[in-house]
């Protein structure tokens, strides 16, 4: 079985909420769908004709952060030994019959931690979202440094090297869309409460590596319309760069004897 849980801030709940919520309601597998809100001054649920006990609303007393909100449901996936958890963004396309089987795939494979299928934009072009193990260069060189001086660094870091038609074992894969088996998750610790948002992604996949597989699988296409807000707004911009030098201070800056490791893997 499998829970999803959708991390929410001020959505647009007609356009992306709802419609994504109708869809995952068909998975076969489906246990429950946790709306976590985060949304601040929002004390009741939507006003939204979705009635189902498979769905439920939970109002955060506070903006928990990205992680530590779906945390919450992570805990009741492990309480309750739901196999598979399924973080997702609010603002994924897929299907419902695709969910189902990319469940019956990580039933079949047990040394699979996390799956994540192939991510388009919704002009179809590719997200690269499996990445390697960012260093200080990758992450802050391709948001400030001229975008030619790093397009050969970027390819590489985004795994462009690669034959992308075939999957591969990421050490980092996007929050977007985590296919977690709960075990996995667990064993690696959820997500790190640490971080507010943005690196708790890559925290959690290198987690899970080190035990299991975390795979790129394109067998299956998702559409996703990122927002890229650090790019647009300087608050969220502070706090992509406050989280990234947590992580950096947790796992090394320049010296991350498991980063060279994972990298040189691939």
């Amino acid at each position: 079985m499998l829970n999803i849980s959708i991390v929410l801030y001020n959505p647009n709940w007609e356009q992306e909420v709802l419609p994504l919520v109708e869809e995952l309601l068909q998975v076969k597998n489906l246990r429950k769908i946790y709306l976590l809100d985060n949304s601040e001054g929002r004390e009741i649920h939507p006003k939204t004709e979705i009635k189902d006990p498979k769905l439920r609303y939970m109002h955060m007393p506070s903006n928990l952060g990205y992680g530590k909100a779906h945390n919450v449901a992570l805990r009741e996936s492990a309480y309750y030994k739901t196999d598979f958890h399924l973080v997702l963004n609010s603002d994924i396309r897929v299907k419902a019959e695709d969910i189902d089987a990319m469940h019956d795939f990580m039933l079949q494979n047990p040394t699979v931690g996390q799956l994540m299928p192939k991510v388009l934009n919704p002009d179809g072009s590719q997200q690269y979202l499996a990445k390697r193990l960012p260093t200080p260069l990758d992450v802050f060189g391709r948001r400030f440094l001229p975008a030619a001086w790093m397009a050969k660094r970027n390819a590489r870091y985004e795994l462009r090297d690669l034959d992308l038609t075939h999957p591969v074992n990421a050490p980092y894969l996007s929050g977007c869309f985590m296919f977690l088996r709960t075990k996995a998750a667990v064993e690696a610790g959820l997500f790190d409460e640490r971080y507010f948002m943005y690196p708790e992604d890559i925290d959690l996949t290198r987690s899970i590596h080190r035990n299991y597989l975390t795979l790129y699988y394109p067998a299956w296409t998702i559409v996703h319309a990122h927002a890229r807000d650090s790019y647009k707004n300087k608050h969220m911009l502070q706090i992509h760069i406050q989280n990234m030098c947590r992580y950096f201070n947790k796992y090394g800056w320049f010296f991350d004897r498991e980063r060279r490791l994972f990298n040189r893997s691939l």
